[in-house]
């Protein structure tokens, strides 16, 4: 019998029904068969290749794996995605560009590295299920058209200065066990983000670039995923970005000009860390009461977290703005330098274009209500701690 008809009579009896009978009858050809080993990869590295025509990126199908399946599985996904890879460059096939791409690629690399120790039977099982997943994952929004052959590469750009302090501030804020030092902390890497989404805008303008919006996927992981979602919402209307949650699937997109999608992924990143720390404090005092309705607390607080923080990043956005328009207007009186674009436009040009092409990728898009928020004190207590990650430029006025 043929490698290529071993593979076929295994994914006939596997891929196409969900019954353990015949993922049995499927790995036990394959795990019968040495020599189908080749093939079995290769057909696995089509399936890679069919995600990526479908829209997906490597960390979409990776986190999707791992959320639907065990480690078995994800590490040898991240097997086949390099593998895929490397075919696919060698073989000059079009390659998806950008450095959000490359960047997943690396870190899917060390995943890669792990080795696995299942016998041959399991090994089958654990592909089939793998193979089964991809199979019949569905249609997303491309976020990158795939460069033609021989084109020009897009190399990732260094990380700017202001990039780089706003990452050591959110570390910082995340570490430290001082709340008056994390509110200072979180404070500066605001400031700093807004100003340097006015900067990038200003630059562009200056220049006239043709750079156009692009967009990004970011995981929302269970539990309490719709505060998750709501609080990356927040984060992406802040920063000049608009987001849409899809829940199924478990990611939202966030679309908005490059300089600005870097900074959501890391303010969203460092307020979940921040959010997760204070609820667990403010929880285990709730325990120490004799409280026990842990998950309604905690989706309360979340919630509430999530809300006020985005008043919060919006106020100090609209400072940092009123700030930039007052020293250009100052500038303009003073005839200091050369004339500059007029910022107010400049950001709604870019305002104008982020929500057109959101409108192009998700022309069909539903609000809908927080569900789950129950717990008055969850709620007053994720307030309290959104107050206390502040994120504007002046301190609070007394009550």
């Amino acid at each position: 019998m043929s490698t290529t008809s071993t593979v076929d009579r295994a994914f006939e009896a596997a891929l196409y029904a969900d019954t353990d009978a015949a993922l049995d009858t499927g790995a036990s050809l394959l795990a019968a068969d040495p020599a189908a080993d080749a093939e079995l990869a290769r057909r696995g590295r089509e399936f890679v290749a069919g995600a990526w025509r479908r829209g997906w990126q490597p960390a979409d199908v990776v986190r999707f794996a791992r959320r639907e399946l065990e480690d078995e599985h994800v590490r040898l996904l991240a097997r086949l995605v390099v593998e895929e890879h490397e075919d696919a460059r060698a073989g000059a096939r079009p390659q998806p560009p950008g450095p959000r791409w490359s960047a997943q690629l690396d870190e899917i690399r060390e995943l890669a590295a792990h080795p696995t120790r299942a016998d041959r039977f399991s090994h089958a099982t654990a592909a089939l299920e793998l193979y089964r997943l991809l199979l019949r994952l569905p249609t997303l929004e491309p976020l990158d058209r795939p460069r033609e052959a021989g084109a020009a590469k897009n190399s990732p750009h260094p990380e700017s200065r202001m990039l780089s302090r706003i990452r050591a501030l959110l570390a910082k804020a995340e570490a430290t066990g001082f709340p008056e030092e994390a509110e200072a902390l979180s404070a500066k890497a605001q400031e700093l983000m807004a100003r340097h989404s006015i900067d990038e805008a200003l630059i562009a303008a200056r220049a006239h670039s043709k750079d156009a919006p692009g967009a990004c996927r970011i995981g929302v992981d269970p539990p309490y995923e719709t505060a998750k979602a709501v609080l990356l919402d927040a984060v992406a209307r802040a920063n000049r970005c608009e987001a849409v949650w899809n829940e199924a699937l478990g990611f939202s997109t966030v679309v908005g000009f490059e300089a600005d999608l870097e900074v959501v992924e890391l303010l969203h990143t460092s307020l979940l860390v921040q959010a997760t720390t204070a609820m667990t404090k403010a929880e285990a005092v709730q325990r120490k009461g004799g409280r026990k309705r842990t998950k309604t607390f905690r989706q309360s607080f979340l919630a509430a977290y999530a809300h006020r923080i985005g008043d919060r990043l919006a106020a100090v956005a609209e400072a940092q703005v009123a700030e930039a328009r007052a020293a250009e207007e100052e500038a303009g009186s003073t005839g200091a330098g050369a004339p500059e674009p007029d910022l107010l436009p400049v950001l709604a040009a870019r305002d104008v274009a982020v929500h057109d092409e959101f409108s192009r990728m998700f022309p069909d898009t539903v609000t809908t209500r927080v569900r789950g928020v129950s717990d008055l004190v969850g709620w007053q207590q994720g307030a309290e701690a959104a107050d206390r990650a502040q994120v504007r430029a002046r301190p609070r006025l007394p009550s």
